[in-house]
C-alpha cells in the first residue's frame, strides 16, 4: 500500500460512520450542570484558597464519535443497547484500520469502555447542541474534516503534523483524543490551575486573568481562567495552525479560534467536560460538545514519543520509495 492510500485510509477511518444493523448555544457558555430530577446537587469539596476541587488524576477511556450518525441518531441509549451500539462502531473503525496495516490503533479501539457516560447516561457522540449531532462545520470546513483538503505533503519533516512529529501530545484544547486511555491530572493553586496531560506530557499552566498575554502561537496555546460558580472555564486563543486537523474523532480546531472549556465536578468521581471552538470561517452557528472524566486511583505516567517513533521517517522514506517506483516507470530519475 502506497504512503498516501495508507495516509488516505486512515483518515477515513477516523470519520466512519456506524454501519447500517438544542438549537443554539451562546458560544461561551454550557449547558446547565443542574443534576438529574430527584438528585441533590453536588456540593465540590474545597481547596486551601476557597475553590471548588478539581484536583486528582482523571480518566476516560471511551469511544468518543463527534457527531450523530444514521444509527445513532439520539443523543442518549439505554445501557445494553449502547454496549452493542458501541461494539459495532469500534470494529468498523478498528478493522479499516487493520486494512489499512495500522497495528497499534486498531487493538486501542477495541478496548475502549464504550460511549461515554455523563451523570450515568450513555451518549452516543460528544456534540450535544445543535440538537441534530451535527457540527455546523462551513461547506469548506467540512471537506477539510473529511480529508478532501489540500494533499498532505510528505517532502520534509517540517510538513508533517506536529503530533506526528511528536512536537505536542494530547493536551492542546479541546481534550478529545482519549482512546489511549489517556490521564488527566489538574493540580490548583489560588492563582493558577494546570492541566497536565499524560500522553504527550502536555502541561498548561493557566492563570486566572481577564486578559490573554501578548500575542503568539503555540501548540497549547495561551490559556486564562475564571470561575462562573462551580465551573472552572477555560479560554484559549492563539493555537498552532499547524495542528488543526486533529484525529480520533477528527475535528477542525484553526489557528485563529477560540476555544471554550468548562470543567464541572458533578459527583466525587466525574467532572463533566465541557467544550466549543469558536470561528466563524468555520463555524457557521455556535455549538457545544460534552463527555466526563472519571477520577482514578492509577498515577500517572511517564509518556515517550520521540523514542521509537518510526513513523515518522517510514512515512518519508515510503514516500521516497513511490517516486522512485514512478519515475522508474517513466524512464526518469526521483529526486532534485
Amino acid at each position: 500500500m502506497t504512503v498516501k492510500r495508507l495516509a488516505a485510509s486512515l483518515l477515513a477511518c477516523a470519520l466512519l460512520p456506524l454501519p447500517a444493523a438544542a438549537a443554539g448555544v451562546a458560544q461561551a457558555r454550557g449547558r446547565t450542570a443542574a443534576p438529574p430530577p430527584g438528585q441533590a446537587a453536588y456540593v465540590a469539596p474545597r481547596t486551601a484558597s476557597g475553590q471548588p476541587s478539581l484536583e486528582g488524576v482523571w480518566a476516560s477511556n471511551a469511544l468518543l464519535l463527534l457527531e450523530s450518525t444514521p444509527r445513532t441518531p439520539e443523543l442518549t441509549v439505554p445501557e445494553p443497547e449502547a454496549k452493542a451500539l458501541a461494539s459495532a462502531a469500534a470494529e468498523a473503525q478498528a478493522a479499516g484500520l487493520d486494512r489499512a496495516l495500522d497495528p497499534e490503533a486498531p487493538a486501542m479501539l477495541r478496548a475502549t469502555d464504550g460511549f461515554p457516560r455523563v451523570r450515568g447516561v450513555r451518549h452516543t457522540r460528544l456534540v450535544v447542541e445543535p440538537a441534530d449531532g451535527k457540527i455546523p462545520y462551513t461547506p469548506q470546513a467540512r471537506r477539510e474534516a473529511m480529508g478532501l483538503g489540500k494533499p498532505p505533503s510528505y517532502d520534509n519533516p517540517e510538513d508533517r503534523p506536529p503530533v506526528e512529529r511528536c512536537l505536542v501530545g494530547l493536551g492542546a484544547p479541546p481534550l478529545t483524543m482519549l482512546n489511549y486511555a489517556n490521564r488527566l491530572q489538574i493540580l490548583q493553586t489560588r492563582d493558577h490551575v494546570v492541566l497536565h496531560v499524560e500522553y504527550g506530557d502536555d502541561v498548561r499552566i493557566i492563570p486566572f486573568s481577564a486578559t490573554h498575554g501578548p500575542p503568539f502561537k503555540s501548540q497549547l496555546g495561551d490559556s486564562i481562567a475564571r470561575w462562573e460558580g462551580d465551573t472552572l472555564v477555560i479560554e484559549t486563543v492563539g493555537l498552532s495552525d499547524t495542528n488543526r486537523r486533529r484525529l480520533f474523532p477528527t475535528l477542525i480546531v484553526p489557528g485563529d479560534s477560540k476555544v471554550i472549556e468548562r470543567l464541572t465536578r458533578v459527583s466525587k468521581t466525574e467532572l463533566v467536560y465541557q467544550f466549543t471552538i469558536i470561528d466563524p470561517k468555520t463555524f457557521t452557528a455556535p455549538w457545544l460538545a460534552e463527555f466526563s472524566w472519571f477520577q482514578t486511583p492509577q498515577p500517572m505516567f511517564e509518556h515517550a514519543c520521540h523514542e521509537g517513533n518510526y513513523s515518522l521517517p517510514n512515512i518519508l522514506a515510503g514516500a521516497r520509495q513511490e517516486e522512485a517506483a514512478k519515475a522508474a516507470a517513466q524512464g526518469t530519475k526521483a529526486g532534485p
